[in-house]
């Protein structure tokens, strides 16, 4: 699932003097027409394309649940409409509500894999405190749970899951005692953000999952996939940009692990996107990571972004990929949100 990451070339460039960016644009900054434009036809299709429960896509556990419907309401929640009583109101809160109507009772789980958790959990915190409880369920037939019950049941979930792993990751199931890099990314974000929304999540926590990823990184700032197995060092920008993106949001950017993945992803600026596997998946990650990191590059990058954006959304509005219309439309256009920066998780 994503795209972002060779040598040191650039190293000199990549120290903390790349960091110091020109000045960091401002949320409410004006935004390109064709972006705006874009998104909101993107929008628009995520409205029409939702199910009447909520949720969006079909029965395939990989391309549709808690975590596909999760990612369209952070592309909802990214667009700056007020989600009370704006134009995508009443989409996010069924979103929402099918998300909470899934959720394990007693476990706390968003079935059916660790990356559907990650990214329910990452919206659930993002609409904590910006989604008014009180009107949540209204009109439907059975009051559930709170957004802050739910996240604080899902934080508790993720946390028993890593005490099961040996590797201090997580992978598809929360019961696993093997990790790999992508899903431990998807559950990270989620819990990151979490805490950021005021949900206790110990540090011990975070230092461990910082240890699985940082002894994960090669020098080169290549990340492997699976723990201390698998495809090893394989070239993959998606998880060199996940890995700098968890360190950045984490406040570790002292680690040389941190320096190594950035500079992965600086030196592939102009790497040929259609090499890329998952796309999609790699421009969400790849986007957020380099606005983290340096974002005299995130802007270079981002020129490129929209107009291979613009040449491949279709006249309905969406995005396809590999993942379905739904999530690629969702990570295409959440892709495009740092140019509005409203969510949390966005903040640098």
């Amino acid at each position: 699932m994503t795209s972002f990451w060779s040598t040191m070339m650039v190293m000199l460039s990549c120290s903390f003097a790349l960091a110091q960016s020109p000045v960091i644009p401002e949320v409410g900054d004006a935004v390109p027409r064709e972006v705006r434009d874009m998104y909101d036809r993107g929008l628009q299709f995520l409205v029409r394309s939702q199910n009447q429960d909520g949720s969006w896509g079909s029965n395939d556990r990989w391309t549709s649940g808690p975590g596909s419907t999760g990612l369209a309401v952070l592309a909802l929640l990214a667009s700056g409409e007020d989600p009370n009583f704006g134009l995508y109101s009443a989409s996010i809160r069924k979103a929402l509500r099918n998300i909470l109507s899934v959720q394990n009772a007693t476990t706390g789980y968003f079935p059916n894999s660790m990356y559907h958790h990650g990214f329910a959990m990452l919206a659930l915190a993002e609409a904590y405190g910006a989604v008014d409880d009180r009107d949540l369920w209204r009109g439907a037939p059975v009051k559930g749970k709170s957004i802050g019950q739910a996240l604080e049941l899902a934080v508790r979930l993720a946390i028993t899951s890593q005490k099961k792993n040996p590797f201090g990751g997580w992978r598809y199931s929360p019961d696993a005692i093997d990790a790999d890099t992508s899903v431990s990314g998807a559950v990270l974000v989620g819990l990151l953000a979490a805490r950021n929304a005021g949900i206790e999540v110990p540090d011990d926590v975070i230092d461990r999952s910082i240890k699985y990823f940082t002894s994960m990184t090669s020098e080169s700032g290549g990340v492997a996939y699976s723990g201390g197995f698998g495809d090893g060092f394989g070239e993959s920008m998606a998880r060199s940009s996940i890995a700098t993106l968890t360190l950045a949001i984490a406040k570790r950017k002292d680690l040389p692990e941190f320096r190594s993945t950035l500079a992965y992803l600086v030196e592939k600026l102009e790497q040929d996107p259609q090499k890329t596997v998952y796309l999609e998946y790699t421009l969400y990650y790849q986007s957020q990571a380099l606005f983290q990191g340096d974002v005299a590059a995130w802007e270079k990058w981002s020129k490129q972004l929209v107009r291979r954006l613009k040449s491949s959304q279709a006249p309905d509005g969406s995005f396809r990929s590999s993942f379905g219309a739904t999530a690629g439309t969702s990570m295409s256009l959440l892709a495009l949100a740092l140019q509005f920066r409203f969510l949390s998780i966005y903040e640098r």
